[in-house]
């Protein structure tokens, strides 16, 4: 069977193939040119026709919208980003002059004695009620010339004294051993903490009926007032020592009391002259009450017998006595202030005490 290609000559010859071309198929013949469909084009849509513009408003021009990030306002306001904030003044140091504080502390003082003496010099303090400056002043020599005053000055300053020189060891002591063994407070701190709250007024019939009306129990009296203000300044203060600094003393070898000597005590320094001061502020309140324990001398017994005559002059004087006793205390334990920690002489307004 033969292949039939196509009407073709007869006898005629077939041309060779091109080079690049496709041989012929014998069966199918030359191959067919394939079609080549065209490229899709874009399709456009049809555009709407554009609105027409509507001119300008009729009504007044609209506020333009702000910016994003923009301030609204006035356009000639400016916000001042330091406004409302508080200028910092720098403090000065200006140091006072030790005349200047003098007559500065002594202005509350001169007040008192300026009204004392114009109300003795109006009558409207009669001496029933209360003596005139000048009469107590008779009094103070008086009494000064008798030698009244001067015993009885040295008989208050003996007992007062030794009951605050027993109130502050025994105070001291139990401060540094209940804020510095855990075995001290736990044992202590409970008891003594209750007995401070226990009024030292009232403890004046029972240590008569203990230590009758002698001099212990004015002593003890004194004592026991001047035991618990030392004992919470003390236990407060080492408590408040840093304790890391114990532990490096420990590492170097030091032992209790040479830690208690040369660490504790210093770092509590500023707390055991604040328990000082209240101990010898009190030593002159316990004074007044012990010498109402049937006293035969000092100032008060002195208070006692002007009492029984209606003195006033002499009372003034006793009580302006003890006032000048808790003025000269307070006095001592600033100065001592003064000497061990220097760098508290500056008051909190910056200038010195």
């Amino acid at each position: 069977m033969t292949a039939v290609t196509g009407p073709h000559p007869a006898g005629a010859a077939k041309a060779p193939a091109a080079p690049g071309e496709a041989a012929p198929s014998p069966v199918t013949g030359p191959p067919r040119e394939t079609p080549v469909s065209p490229e899709p084009t874009a399709r456009t849509e049809p555009r709407p026709d554009p609105e027409p513009d509507p001119g300008p408003p009729s009504g007044p021009d609209p506020e333009p919208r702000p910016e994003a990030g923009t301030r609204t306002g006035p356009p000639s306001a400016v916000v001042d980003p330091t406004a409302g904030l508080v200028v910092p003044r720098p403090q000065i140091n200006r140091p006072r002059s030790r005349p200047y504080a003098l007559v500065v502390r002594a202005l509350g003082p001169v007040a008192l004695l300026g009204l004392w003496w114009g109300a003795s010099a109006t009558g409207l303090l009669t001496p029933d009620v209360l003596a005139s400056p000048a009469q107590v002043l008779d009094a103070v020599g008086e009494l000064w010339g008798n030698g009244q005053l001067t015993d009885a000055l040295s008989t208050s300053l003996t007992r007062s004294g030794l009951g605050l020189l027993i109130g502050l060891t025994a105070g001291l002591v139990l401060g540094i051993t209940t804020g510095f063994t855990r075995l001290g407070d736990e044992l202590l701190d409970s008891s003594l903490q209750t007995l401070r709250t226990i009024p030292f007024l009232s403890l004046v019939p029972l240590f008569m009926v203990w230590f009758g009306i002698n001099e212990t129990a004015k002593i003890l009296l004194i004592a026991v007032a001047t035991t618990f203000p030392m004992y919470v300044s003390a236990s407060g203060g080492v408590r408040g020592t840093d304790r890391k600094l114990v532990e490096a003393m420990r590492s170097f070898g030091l032992g209790r009391l040479a830690i208690v000597r040369q660490v504790v005590l210093p770092g509590a320094l500023p707390s055991l002259l604040a328990g000082l001061r209240l101990s010898m502020t009190l030593s002159v309140i316990a004074l007044i009450a012990a010498e109402e324990i049937n006293a035969t001398e000092g100032i008060g017994y002195l208070m006692s017998q002007a009492q029984s005559y209606a003195r006033t002059d002499i009372l003034a004087v006793c009580i302006l006595v003890y006032g000048l006793l808790g003025l000269i205390a307070d006095v001592l334990v600033r100065g001592l202030e003064r000497v061990l920690m220097p760098w508290r002489t500056a008051g909190p307004g910056g200038g010195t005490r």
